[in-house]
């Protein structure tokens, strides 16, 4: 049973330029990734934490954290769960780039908007027309031609890892893009949340109690594997605050203020535009230098036609 949700009317700025600030600061997380030396769980743990940080001061400088007295039981745990989904996120994501591309992993992970657009037309009631599904299946075609693209051989060394498992080149390649997809699977759930709870809580009340759940989450998880956060080099410290910057305090706080506005799966197809962004930046990034092979170029292309066809048809009454 769906259970639909209002448009707030009059956004204070275009949605549309939040959206593409926010996918500015997104391109920057894969690049930063790649550069660090510190295991997925660390990076994503200290990212998290240095964000939250930042939240509480705005949190405490406009006084929103009173609006957590407003919400009821139900959209907490939600809220909880998002943020427990989101640093499952971190964490698979962070692990496929191990493995993967960026070009490919940041792809795949992004298969999200299908997954989001399916789902929210059965819980928040909100469907995409028939061209935004166009869209939205050329898109995931692109991202599939990335990611056969990243395995040695193409089609053939899809078949030959699917045989020999994982421990080639292509096997790992293959484990990367599959953790990207597990990325992508908890991404949508965050979002999802994001879209149901943003209607009854302000952006920074919101984010805060999302973004703690995911650093206690992610906390959680660096103790249990025995992964040591500190001490860390100042060049990883830099590294961490960049990615607290600009893909989490730009990029998803970004996304979680236009989720009041739009419907869940216009504000993920946004993110789609993210490869691209990404992929730029790791050609010419000194100490990465990874430059795209065509098949990932023609890949990335068509991603970018089918966010293009299903962007550029929408209702009447999303402000956008």
């Amino acid at each position: 049973m769906s259970t639909p949700v209002s448009l707030q009317k009059s956004p204070p700025a275009p949605p549309l330029l939040v959206l593409a600030a926010s996918v500015v600061g997104f391109s920057f997380a894969a690049p930063l990734i790649r550069l660090s030396a510190a295991s997925p769980l660390v990076i994503a743990t200290w990212r998290m934490g240095i964000s939250l940080m930042l939240v509480a001061i705005a949190l405490v400088l406009s006084g929103t954290w009173r609006k957590w007295a407003t919400l009821g039981r139900t959209d907490f745990l939600l809220a909880a769960a998002g943020g427990v989904m989101l640093a499952l996120h971190f964490w698979s994501w962070n692990t496929s780039l191990r493995f993967t591309s960026v070009a490919a992993s940041v792809s795949l992970v992004n298969l999200q908007p299908a997954i989001v657009a399916i789902v929210s037309a059965k819980w928040l009631g909100e469907r995409p027309n028939g061209r935004q599904w166009i869209g939205i299946l050329i898109a995931i075609l692109g991202a599939l031609v990335v990611g056969v693209a990243d395995v040695p051989g193409g089609l053939g060394g899809v078949r030959a890892a699917l045989n020999s498992g994982a421990g080639g080149s292509g096997g790992r390649a293959l484990l990367g893009d599959g953790l990207a997809v597990l990325g992508a699977l908890t991404a949508t759930a965050y979002y999802l949340v994001g879209r149901r709870v943003r209607q009854q809580l302000d952006l920074w009340p919101y984010v805060g109690l999302v973004y703690s759940s995911a650093f206690v989450t992610l906390l959680l998880l660096t103790v249990a594997t025995g992964e040591k956060l500190l001490p860390q080099p100042p060049r990883e410290m830099a590294i961490f605050a960049g990615l607290a910057l600009g893909p989490t305090l730009l990029g998803h706080t970004g996304l979680n203020w236009a989720l009041a506005y739009l419907p869940a799966f216009i504000v993920n197809l946004t993110v789609l535009g993210e490869p691209i962004g990404a992929t730029l930046l790791a050609a010419i990034i000194p100490g990465i230098g990874e430059i795209p092979g065509v098949g990932v170029i023609v890949g990335g292309a068509i991603v970018l036609l089918g966010v293009m066809l299903a962007a550029n048809r929408r209702s009447d009454k999303d402000p956008l």
